[in-house]
């Protein structure tokens, strides 16, 4: 149970705007707000109330604001709740919030009054979590991803999952308990098949999670290759402007260039690098900036290689520059892929490719902009993987989620070791209660005190 304290924050972002808003949640919120306020009508649960903000001082009119009220437990925190619209200067939301203060209020922490609203049980933590990401979300489909997490997308795929759960866990506990009664005790393939029904599910839901977290964290896309393979032309194209320089001379990008994009709804970090060539045959300036290629390949969840397609049609084998490209790749992590660019050059279609090369290429034209469109495509398909969900569906979409359902898919498969040895039953429901407490905190019903702090210090106050 949370304190019963009274509290105030700005719930409107800081700076100056046409409306700001002060909150107060708590069982006095009514008390602390009403000196503060002229108002026409008295304040009534749900209804807004036109009136007048106080100088403490003087007595005289600050500003005109909007006060409403809602009452418990049909809040956004189930407690009493005031909010004050006034008009957004920082001078008169503090002074507001200063008064509260004053009052017997007291100044919320971050995330406090979601934390109310959780431990209330008017939302699950999967919805908490989502509060956040809706407030961070910088492209559309992150805020429809957060927005289905929020209405309980996750929480509405877990509930049959646990009430399967919770009922085998029942009819193994009453043929334990009341074996003396006749209670049959399910028979060994009829308990691994109610396990298998709970984990088939659990297995889908974590398949989720690599593009679940991609659409909220997004990801870096390193564009490299050797000079003038039109990388920065490339990189033009998918920013939709003219944001890197292009010429004809090689090494013409010396730095990194770094822009965010959205491709999909999803957010990409898109680096444009300095082109990879033997460090003998250049200056300090070019050595410095290869080197920082180097580095943007290995810090980036997806390496984009352009290749020239003029040369390489003309070539026997793999310049060795993009040939170390793809060997140094070898031991990395990151998704490889591969463009074919300047294919409006090669009016021989038969020369787009050469026989030798076995790599999967995608097609493109900087210049003309042919095949952009299947990049994109293409990229968004390497990262979101084969097991994408539905976007209508609920998803997994940070660590703390993903390693509740793996915890709850080892405890399963321990359960269906211990049913194979034949292990006795007393022993099998330590294995599903493991399960049990693994769905319980992906959805809050079994939080300790450290996680919640955890999680709700990431919010920003006032929310």
């Amino acid at each position: 149970m949370h304190d019963p304290d009274t509290i105030v924050a700005i719930s409107t972002a800081p700076g100056r705007g046409g409306i700001g808003i002060v909150r107060l949640s708590g069982p006095r919120a009514v008390e602390i707000a009403s000196p503060l306020l002229r108002l026409r009508h008295p304040l009534a649960p749900g209804q807004a109330r036109f009136g007048s903000l106080l100088d403490s001082e003087t007595d005289a009119v600050l500003d005109e604001i909007v006060a409403t009220y809602f009452a418990a437990p049909h809040s956004y925190t189930s407690e009493d709740v005031v909010e004050v619209a006034a008009h957004g200067s920082p001078v008169l939301l503090e002074y507001i919030v200063r008064q509260c203060c004053l009052r017997g209020a007291r100044l919320a922490e971050p995330g406090e009054f979601t934390e109310r609203a959780f431990l209330a049980g008017r939302i699950d933590l999967t919805q908490a979590e989502a509060v956040a990401d809706l407030i961070a979300s910088s492209t559309l489909e992150q805020a429809r991803l957060a927005a289905r997490q929020l209405s309980g997308s996750l929480a509405h795929l877990i509930a049959p999952i646990k009430q399967g759960l919770v009922a085998l866990i029942a009819t193994l506990e009453a043929g334990i308990d009341f074996a003396e009664d006749d209670i049959d005790v399910l028979p060994a393939a009829q308990i691994v098949a109610q396990i298998a029904a709970i984990q088939e599910p659990l297995v889908a839901l974590e398949r989720t999670f690599g593009y679940g977290r991609v659409v909220r964290d997004g990801f870096r896309l390193a564009i490299v290759g050797r000079p003038n393979a039109g990388k920065s032309s490339l990189f033009n194209r998918l920013v939709q402007r003219d944001r890197a320089i292009v010429t004809a001379s090689p090494g013409t990008t010396r730095d990194l260039v770094t822009e965010r994009i959205a491709m999909d709804g999803i957010p990409v970090d898109l680096i444009d690098t300095a082109g990879l060539r033997d460090r003998d045959s250049i200056d300090e300036a070019e050595q410095i900036g290869i080197a920082k290629s180097h580095q943007a390949m290995a810090d980036a969840d997806v390496v984009l290689l352009v290749l020239d397609a003029p040369s390489l049609a003309a070539a026997d084998a793999l310049p060795p520059e993009d040939q170390a490209i793809l060997d140094r790749h070898a031991e990395s992590t990151a998704i490889l892929l591969l463009a074919l660019n300047k294919i409006d050059l090669l009016p021989n279609q038969s020369q787009l490719v050469p026989k030798w090369f076995n790599l999967q290429l995608v097609l493109t034209s900087a210049l003309t902009g042919a095949g952009i469109a299947e990049l994109r495509a293409t990229i968004v398909a390497a990262v979101a993987g084969p097991d994408a969900a539905p976007r209508e569906a609920g998803m997994l979409t940070n660590l703390r989620q993903h390693q509740a359902v793996s915890a709850s898919l080892l405890s399963l498969e321990s359960a269906q070791a211990a049913v194979a040895a034949s292990i006795p039953h007393e022993m099998l429901l330590l294995d599903l209660y493991a399960t049990l407490r693994a769905l319980d905190s992906l959805t809050g019903a079994t939080t300790t005190d450290d996680l919640l702090r955890l999680i709700f210090s990431t919010f920003c106050i006032g929310k």
